[in-house]
């Protein structure tokens, strides 16, 4: 089993955080499955305190947009996939501490274990030096995230931006199939194929539920075909 405080330096160094206090650290990369002491209170935490920051600086940023548009893409950037993807840019599954039986099932990959342990850590960062620090570790990850998306069409999920494409060119809409599941019924992760023979593209997803798994595999064709 991986030491998550002896190997996280290349992590803290991503977040651009050095913890004070190791032991919040070591919690926020601890799952349920591995100890008592685990990250679901810091990820309670965490979920408010990334929907604060994401909110002031949608405000700040976009002052043109209205209430109801700054709504929709704080809850684009607060939910599952915009973590999942965060995650997996910082490698955070290599560094989580799981049970025997969650490591099996591939528990570092599992999305929803992924965006909450994400959570976690802005929750950790702040209880660790506050709210200026968790800004700052929040933002530094996500606005290299913005500047590479259309923020027009966040407020849209994968399935739909890739539907609306193939229909102006009128290519015939992808077909979804489940290729495998893992782990026990009611903690599931689920790889779907996303196939669209007229351009020869295929591409896969995986997720927590048949549909996370397909908005997964939208979203890679979505951006293959957007760097043809």
């Amino acid at each position: 089993m991986v030491d998550s405080v002896r190997n996280s330096g290349t992590l803290c160094k991503q977040l651009g955080h050095e913890f004070n206090q190791p032991a919040l650290l070591k919690r926020a990369l601890t799952h349920r499955s591995y100890a008592p002491d685990h990250y679901e209170r810091l990820e309670f935490l965490g979920d408010s305190i990334l929907g604060c920051i994401v909110a002031r600086h949608l405000f700040n940023t976009f002052p043109e947009l209205s209430e109801g548009e700054l709504s929709r893409l704080r809850s684009n950037l607060v939910k599952e996939d915009t973590l999942v993807t965060l995650a997996q840019q910082l490698n955070l599954g290599t560094y989580l501490s799981l049970g025997e039986g969650e490591r099996k099932s591939g528990g570092h990959r599992r999305p929803s274990i992924l965006a909450d342990a994400m959570e976690a850590l802005f929750g950790a960062v702040f209880l660790d030096a506050g709210f200026m620090a968790a800004e700052k570790v929040v933002l530094g990850l996500l606005i290299p995230y913005l500047a590479k998306v259309d923020v027009t069409t966040l407020g849209k999920d994968a399935k739909t931006l890739l539907q609306e494409y193939l229909q102006s060119k009128r290519i015939p809409l992808p077909t979804y199939q489940i290729i495998a599941t893992q782990g026990e019924a009611h903690l599931q992760l689920f790889q779907v194929e996303c196939s669209i023979p007229p351009l020869k593209l295929t591409t896969r997803g995986e997720g927590s539920s048949r549909r996370n798994a397909e908005q997964q595999a939208a979203l890679a064709a979505y951006q293959l075909i957007g760097q043809k």
